[in-house]
């Protein structure tokens, strides 16, 4: 049940700082994108607001065997930077260009309404339905790991 409520928590608090930040603001996030148009750069200030104490969060993570609620912590994610990684994170990037919106975003955005967010989140799920059968026709395993 802690857990439970520790997630609630934190589902919360990113959702709270996904919308006072205007990360749901696809207007707001495609002029962070636009730097050759009228460039809005007030999401750096979030980007940063961000990466500081996650920087500081995987530090202490770094020196502890388990979570704060008992459970191990997850292996450091591979530095290693490879073909599918590149590929991936350019389609990550249009994405979010085209649409103005990423998986976070999108379900806070489902709280005020609007048809963005659901055509957004529908067309992510089935990328992410299709993803594992389309790696296995193409010969690749793909690498899932679990949350």
């Amino acid at each position: 049940m802690a857990r439970l409520a520790v997630a609630l928590l934190a589902g919360a608090l990113f959702g709270a700082g996904l919308l006072l930040s205007g990360m749901t603001d696809t207007r707001k996030v495609q002029g962070w994108l636009d730097i050759f148009g009228e460039w809005n750069p007030t999401l750096a200030f979030v980007l940063a607001g961000a990466i500081l104490p996650m920087t500081l969060a995987w530090r202490i993570a770094a020196r502890q065997r388990a979570a704060l609620l008992g459970r191990m912590l997850p292996a450091p994610a591979s530095r290693r930077i490879d073909r599918p990684l590149l590929i991936g994170s350019a389609l990550f990037g249009a994405g979010w260009a085209l649409a103005g919106l990423c998986p976070g975003p999108a379900l806070a955005s489902l709280g005020y309404g609007g048809t963005g967010g659901v055509v957004f989140l529908l067309a992510m799920a089935a990328g992410m339905l299709t993803a594992v059968p389309a790696a296995a026709r193409l010969g690749r395993t793909p690498q899932i790991k679990d949350a």
